[in-house]
């Protein structure tokens, strides 16, 4: 009789713990199920963020349960600061908001910039669309097609106030020697570009080299612009020729310094929902992303587009993003003192 009844009792939870994720699945379905889910990107329409969260919006759904309807919204301002922040303090923290976080926000933190009021800890990765490489680039009218040309010239960048293209400039001057001035006050970077069309600056001081070939891929086949530096970890195939921030250290420290800021663009274009999501319904949102990106017609549209898919799980992201606002203090003393210095 004691036999039997626990082998009743083995079987019964045998079929509750098979069942269970079934009921998972279905609670989830029946959250989402009729439901619109709001896909909050960073910066203003018209840029590589902006046509990637769009891109998004139009094919995970099919991928979550219950099928809900998500929609793209345009949150600007701060160099994406708002939008991490209206994330963090407003946003229902049910899995009905994602957002396309802007991929210093996490360096930005690390060194308490004015206006963070988020912790990217908190925030729940759930996937990233690529790993390319942040450029520095001169206009071709320029005649600058090296860094170290600009050692010896001054040559006039344009970036919107508080973003990588106001801070790689002041790295670069910092550990090369170089004369880079950067004009700021752009609201995007698609006035930038407009600007060095004019001639009002002769580069700009950051862009993604995934939204080059995106958003202007005439440009790169005529030569409109040329690649002085790129920020990554590793040089990308692309820019075989072209060196990285990293390599313009001449010592250890600066390659520290310089490491620091490169390492954000291994989450370039990321996709990170809120704090406070239950479980199920996170690993529904990741498999949803994970499924998304190896979409025939997703891969198909972003090819036309000449959009890079390089995609990383959440949880892979979550472990870079977390490693950059936990770099050592003194590292992130020497950066802070940096970011500062362009304002005094």
């Amino acid at each position: 009789m004691i036999a039997r009844s626990i082998a009743m009792a083995g079987a019964f939870w045998a079929t509750l713990a098979a069942t269970a994720p079934l009921a998972q699945a279905q609670d989830v379905a029946d959250f989402y199920r009729g439901k619109s889910i709001s896909l909050v990107i960073g910066t203003s329409p018209g840029n590589d963020y902006d046509y990637r969260g769009r891109l998004i919006a139009r094919y995970m759904g099919k991928y979550i349960p219950g099928e809900p309807t998500i929609v793209p919204r345009n949150m600007p301002g701060g160099g994406g600061i708002q939008a991490a922040n209206w994330l963090a303090k407003i946003a229902p923290r049910d899995g009905t908001t994602l957002h396309m976080i802007m991929q210093n926000m996490m360096a930005a933190q690390a060194v308490s910039a004015p206006g963070v009021e988020f912790d990217t800890r908190k925030f729940i990765w759930l996937g990233n669309t690529t790993s390319a490489p942040n450029v520095v680039n001169t206009w071709h009218t320029t005649g600058v097609t090296a860094v170290d040309q600009v050692k010896t010239r001054e040559v006039l960048l344009g970036a919107p106030m508080g973003t990588a293209g106001a801070l790689y400039p002041v790295l670069i001057n910092t550990v090369a020697g170089t004369k880079f001035r950067v004009v700021t006050g752009y609201p995007g970077g698609n006035e930038v570009n407009l600007a060095m069309e004019r001639g009002e600056v002769e580069g700009r001081g950051s862009n993604s080299w995934a939204s080059w070939k995106s958003t202007k891929p005439e440009w790169l086949k005529e030569k409109k612009i040329n690649i002085l530096v790129q920020v990554a970890l590793v040089r990308h195939a692309d820019l075989p020729d072209v060196p990285l921030l990293m390599e313009l250290a001449t010592n250890e420290s600066d390659r520290k310094l310089l490491e620091f800021f490169s390492s954000d663009t291994d989450l370039s274009r990321s996709l990170v929902t809120t704090q406070d999501v239950p479980a199920e319904r996170v690993a529904a949102l990741r498999k949803a992303f994970d499924a998304m990106v190896k979409d025939h017609d997703f891969l198909a549209e972003a090819a036309k587009a000449a959009m890079d898919i390089s995609p990383g799980t959440g949880e892979a992201s979550q472990k870079i993003a977390d490693s950059i606002v936990n770099t050592p203090p003194d590292v992130l003393a020497r950066a802070k003192a940096l970011i500062d210095a362009p304002t005094k």
